[in-house]
């Protein structure tokens, strides 16, 4: 049975992004065509100057809201990164492998790296091999598909290099995993500035659609949502990606195509009342399913403790391969 693994990382509350661009696919493909595994990268959130207890709480959060959009613990495994110590340990096994040069080609350090630079600041070293971290929360379980946006398929590419490279110095020891994408809606934009990601990290709150955000918040955020010049709705990325965005949201809502939309509505303010609409009525269901959660958290602790238990039987067998592989005595 193929095997996938993907995460989300608590640094700040989910978005309709992470949802429609992620979530969804897990709930909906993934989690029943194969062994499937979905954890919350805590350890991922500590690369950036951070409140511990602020991640701690958005790490309970994302794992309720990950339940309460469909993911379901008789289907699939869900737990915490920093709950199974296999991550760790594998991670510097494979920074052994990744070169300085690797790392710094990656393009989320680049760009994060350069705005501190711009404030007279410097990234935590974890930036810079965060990527190998990453690339071991997906080799210890021995995936062979990570559903990812388009702005992670270079760490997959990375994981794929790590992996050949120590298959072939050491022996065969890991499967070389494949990123998939979906179809629509893999990168969601900001509603404010449709040329950068709707990501749950921004301080641009009104071009950001949580999760957790009340309906008339929803409506309120895609009926300010920036449009492009001239009045006619037309799909096109590159000349209008304000209305794109707009059109490609409401396609991945109901399954429809974009370019088919944008030939239904007449101005603008029709396609936003019917994005907005679109949107709540999406999250209506993963709301309510969050509530009852919340009110039942001995249940998500229940899930979360027996996922980890889970993930670290299947992860250390693999990891403990490794370190025999790589030249370290058993214990």
């Amino acid at each position: 049975m193929t095997r996938v693994f993907s995460g989300v990382k608590p640094t700040g509350h989910l978005t309709l992004g992470n949802y429609l661009g992620a979530i969804r696919r897990w709930v909906d493909v993934d989690q029943r065509r194969s062994d499937a595994l979905f954890c919350v990268v805590d350890l991922h959130a500590l690369t950036v100057d951070h409140d511990p207890a602020r991640v701690r709480r958005l790490s309970r959060q994302a794992a309720t809201l990950l339940l309460a959009a469909g993911l379901d613990p008789e289907l699939c495994t869900v737990f915490v990164q920093s709950h199974v110590d296999e991550h760790a340990r594998l991670s510097y096994v494979m920074e052994c492998v990744a070169t300085d040069g690797e790392m710094r080609r990656m393009v989320q350090y680049k760009e994060k790296a350069a705005r501190e630079r711009e404030r007279g600041g410097s990234v935590r070293l974890s930036l810079l091999t965060y990527p190998v971290l990453m690339a071991a929360d997906i080799l210890a379980y021995g995936t062979d598909e990570v559903p990812v946006g388009d702005d992670q398929t270079q760490h997959v590419e990375l994981t794929r290099d790590l992996a050949v490279r120590f298959n072939q110095r050491y022996g065969h020891t890991f499967v070389v995993p494949r990123a998939t994408r979906p179809e629509v809606a893999a990168r969601v934009m900001n509603l404010q500035e449709p040329t950068s990601k709707m990501g749950k990290s921004d301080d641009s709150g009104p071009g950001i659609v949580y999760l957790l955000d009340e309906p008339e918040a929803v409506r309120k955020k895609v009926m300010r949502a920036v449009t492009d010049s001239g009045a006619e709705v037309v799909y096109d990325r590159e000349a209008r990606p304000g209305v794109a965005n707009l059109l490609e949201i409401l396609a991945a809502c109901g399954g429809g195509n974009p370019e088919d939309l944008s030939g239904v509505y007449e101005s603008y303010g029709t396609l936003k009342k019917a994005t907005a609409e679109a949107v709540v009525e999406l999250l209506r269901p993963v709301q309510e399913r969050h509530k009852e959660l919340c009110a039942d958290p001995a249940y998500v602790e229940g899930v979360l403790r027996d996922g980890a238990e889970k993930a670290r039987e299947m992860a250390k067998p693999m990891v403990d391969s490794a370190y025999r592989a790589i030249g370290l005595l058993p214990a």
